[in-house]
């Protein structure tokens, strides 16, 4: 009966090493108020002056969302007043942002990006209930982000988490934003509403204010769109307001009355002139964009030959795209590296709690191990052995076969006399064997790397064995 409506407003805290307006520096973790000035904290007779690397981020995220860059953008100041705003307004961009009309792509749907703005983030109030107290802390004052507001394209909460995976994504790879959640780094403002399906006519939205993480995204959205169609199938009226996520009680609560734009008497900064960009200046930009996820997903299927899903895996950090690219630079076999980086390597980070930079085991060592897997000196079982010692010592993969005398035999007629042998000692599962029970097969297996401790080349000792059996009248 009703369709959702969403668009979304993701907050994200370009990577420099200092404020907007100011030289303060942007570390994360200071003490309460060290990384402050007469500048960041709203001291009367001070004057922003605009920070070209913070600019130049912006760019590049317009570049990378396929924005257009405006060549003339403006700064105004946004006046409500909060106790964190010093200045009892923020700089922002309204009018005029610095890029408009891009998009991505989710999937099989794109969603548009309705624009791009510049602004300096407010600071954090800290309360403590106990004392009957709020404390302000002033650090993240100032600290540059851009703000991307898609449009209106997404349908569920599901869409939305797709949506905000990817751009976290490219932030990411495009190294603009260090977008961590739990820092506060990349955050979502969430607009829902509801309307027949089949209308054109927007319903009325409601606001959920700093979601910071793809979990809460999703169950505040769905938890919203149930609210908001109960409300509607009681033949109630949705009103416009900003609410906020509770997830010790998986609900919405009623935060304020959403203010529309005059609420913010919006009007350029006077101590700020028009932002001007040339051409010049996004080629420049243009020149530093990496591979972006979708292009290097695409080539890693066309170039390794490697399906798509695994390629989708490989791409979904750009470190671990760089560690498998680094992997296999020297193996043939691109497939069997992918399956070790997906599961092996994936599985004892998952374990360990680690990411892939700080893994124990380098790209460099695992292709080393990879290349003796290829080159037949070790076989699979032996593979993970040496991987789970590599993991736990830091040893060379050449070092840890030559330890454990863990080199296959693949030496034919070596193998071809252990399986007679083992024929010869076994004539009952042998006549079994020739009278149909083929599963004894696996039994002849497990004697031979049994007796060779498992360092049998599997490949060979299976011909040796059909080859064997078939003999026998």
């Amino acid at each position: 009966m009703f369709e959702s409506v969403i668009g979304l407003e993701v907050h994200a805290q370009l990577k420099t090493k200092t404020k907007i307006f100011c030289g303060c520096s942007t570390k994360f973790g200071e003490s309460p108020n060290a990384n402050t000035c007469p500048v960041c904290t709203g001291m009367p007779g001070v004057l922003p002056v605009l920070n070209e690397q913070a600019v130049t981020l912006a760019i590049k995220t317009a570049l990378a969302t396929d924005c257009k860059v405006a060549e003339q953008s403006r700064f105004d100041r946004k006046n409500y007043f909060y106790p964190d705003l010093p200045k009892g307004y923020q700089i922002s961009q309204f009018a005029f942002p610095i890029a408009e009309h891009g998009f991505l792509d989710i999937e099989e749907k794109r969603i548009g990006i309705t624009r791009i703005h510049m602004e300096e983030d407010a600071g954090k109030l800290t309360h403590d209930p106990a004392r009957g107290k709020s404390l302000v802390d002033l650090n993240r004052a100032g600290t540059p982000l851009v703000e991307i507001v898609s449009e209106p394209d997404i349908r569920s909460a599901k869409e939305a988490v797709q949506y905000l995976k990817k751009l976290h994504l490219i932030l990411k790879y495009t190294d603009v934003c260090d977008a961590n959640m739990e820092m506060g780094q990349f955050r979502c403002d969430a607009n829902i509403s509801l309307r027949i399906k089949g209308t054109k006519e927007f319903g009325i939205r409601a606001e959920i204010k700093n979601l910071n993480s793809f979990k809460h995204v999703e169950k505040a959205i769905n938890y919203e769109i149930e609210r908001q169609a109960y409300i509607l199938e009681e033949k109630g009226k949705v009103i416009q307001e900003t609410r906020l996520w509770d997830p010790a009680k998986n609900k919405t609560n009623s935060m304020r009355g959403k203010e529309n734009a005059h609420d913010y008497r919006y009007f350029p900064d006077p101590d700020l002139v028009p932002l001007i960009v040339d051409d010049k200046w996004i080629e420049k930009v243009k020149k530093t964009l990496p591979e972006l996820p979708d292009a290097k997903k695409t080539r890693f299927v066309s170039e390794f030959n490697i399906p798509e899903y695994d390629a989708k895996v490989l791409t979904s950090s750009k470190e671990l795209a760089d560690f498998f690219e680094e992997t296999i630079k020297d193996l043939k076999d691109k497939k069997q590296a992918s399956n070790w980086v997906m599961t092996t390597m994936l599985g004892m980070l998952n374990t360990k709690g680690l990411s892939i930079d700080s893994s124990p085991v380098s790209a460099q060592s695992l292709a080393k191990l990879l290349k003796l897997l290829e080159d037949n000196t070790i076989n699979i079982k032996g593979a993970k052995a040496i991987f789970e010692e590599m993991v736990e010592t830091t040893k060379s993969p050449e070092t840890i076969v030559k330890e454990k005398n863990l080199e296959q035999v693949s030496n034919a007629s070596e193998l071809e006399s252990i399986v007679a042998a083992i024929i010869d000692k076994n004539p009952k599962e042998v006549e079994a064997y020739k009278n149909g029970k083929t599963k004894l097969f696996s039994f002849f297996m497990g004697q031979v790397m049994r007796e060779t401790k498992g360092k049998a080349d599997p490949k060979i000792i299976t011909e040796i064995i059909k080859t064997k059996l078939q003999d026998i009248n």
